[in-house]
């Protein structure tokens, strides 16, 4: 009887020890990609997929919201989320620093960003002087920083891939809207993401000078989901319910656009135009979906400009 019992809480113990989380804590960031976000929570569609997997009822989501895929890293590495979302430079770079520890999971959608400038004088990236002052959400950093690299690199040459590094300016995307279109700071660029761009082109005074799919084409990745090894392979079921729960999300925006809408208005508070917001969902500045493009065109650009150690496949950079 002894045995029976010292062998019952042997498998008690096991079984606490192997039990996947009751929570997901996502990291997310300010803008219009947070659509699928909004969609899964109000539908409860991680909820949905994790009692189909097991997991029974209780699993809680948590959103983190923070300024910048330099944050969200952050917080992934601290412990503090357990799902990163930020722009694939922020991640690659993550990616280098852990030794492939961290990878992503899905991809966050194909959104093509916007430099835009209050500046009448600045047509296109070769009319920047230094009294251009360009808000991005993180400097040197971000997937914004990295296009602008890219671009100066196709424009001056390789060898001058920083030139416009000098003139950028750590912003979060709602704090760089004010500034640019307050007019009363420095700053006479933001280099953003939806639905900040089209909201600013909105304004007379402002006006696009580069967008992304100039510089690496349209439809390309510019976002991910990732997390850490360690939470990957203890939470096997978890994370799969996540990766359902996006598809679906990502599905029903797709197919319900004016309904999406509606629905990130009033779950986010927002007071930005549904006509603005539907927009960028009909003309394809931002495509929501899991799989991803290639994104070896950034690594590769990083490894070639040094910021990265290690040159990563595809298959290297995903789960």
């Amino acid at each position: 009887m002894k045995k029976f019992f010292l062998i019952f809480a042997a498998f008690l113990m096991s079984a606490e020890l192997f039990a996947e989380a009751n929570s997901l804590r996502i990291a997310k960031q300010y803008g219009f990609n947070t659509l699928p976000f909004t969609v899964i929570t109000e539908h409860k569609l991680v909820q949905k997929y994790a009692k189909e997997a097991g997991l029974g009822d209780g699993v809680k989501i948590e959103w983190v919201t923070l300024a910048g895929g330099s944050a969200t890293n952050e917080a992934l590495l601290s412990g503090s989320v357990d799902i990163s979302s930020s722009g694939v430079a922020p991640f690659i770079r993550l990616w280098d620093k852990t030794k492939g520890k961290v990878k992503a999971i899905a991809s966050s959608g194909k959104d093509t960003i916007g430099l835009v400038s209050s500046n009448k004088n600045v047509k296109s990236i070769r009319d920047l002087t230094d009294k251009d002052k360009i808000a991005l959400p993180a400097a040197k950093v971000s997937i914004q920083s990295l296009v602008l690299q890219i671009a100066a690199a196709k424009e001056y040459g390789i060898k001058n891939y920083d030139k416009f590094d000098h003139l950028t300016v750590t912003l979060g995307n709602p704090d760089a809207f004010v500034a640019l279109t307050s007019g009363k700071s420095e700053i006479t660029a933001h280099f953003g993401r939806e639905p900040y761009t089209s909201i600013e082109l909105q304004n007379p005074n402002i006006h696009e000078i580069l967008n992304s799919a100039d510089v690496v084409g349209k439809g390309v990745t510019t976002g991910v989901y990732s997390t850490t090894e360690e939470f990957y392979k203890a939470n096997p079921k978890l994370i799969a319910s996540f990766i359902k729960a996006l598809d679906e999300a990502n599905a029903w925006i797709n197919s319900h656009k004016k309904e999406a809408i509606e629905l990130y208005i009033k779950s986010e508070k927002s007071k930005e135009s549904p006509s603005v917001l539907l927009s960028i969902l009909e003309n394809g500045n931002a495509e929501f979906s899991s799989k991803a493009s290639d994104i070896t065109v950034f690594s590769d650009f990083l490894y070639e400009t040094g910021a990265i150690k290690s040159k990563p496949k595809q298959k290297d950079l995903f789960f």
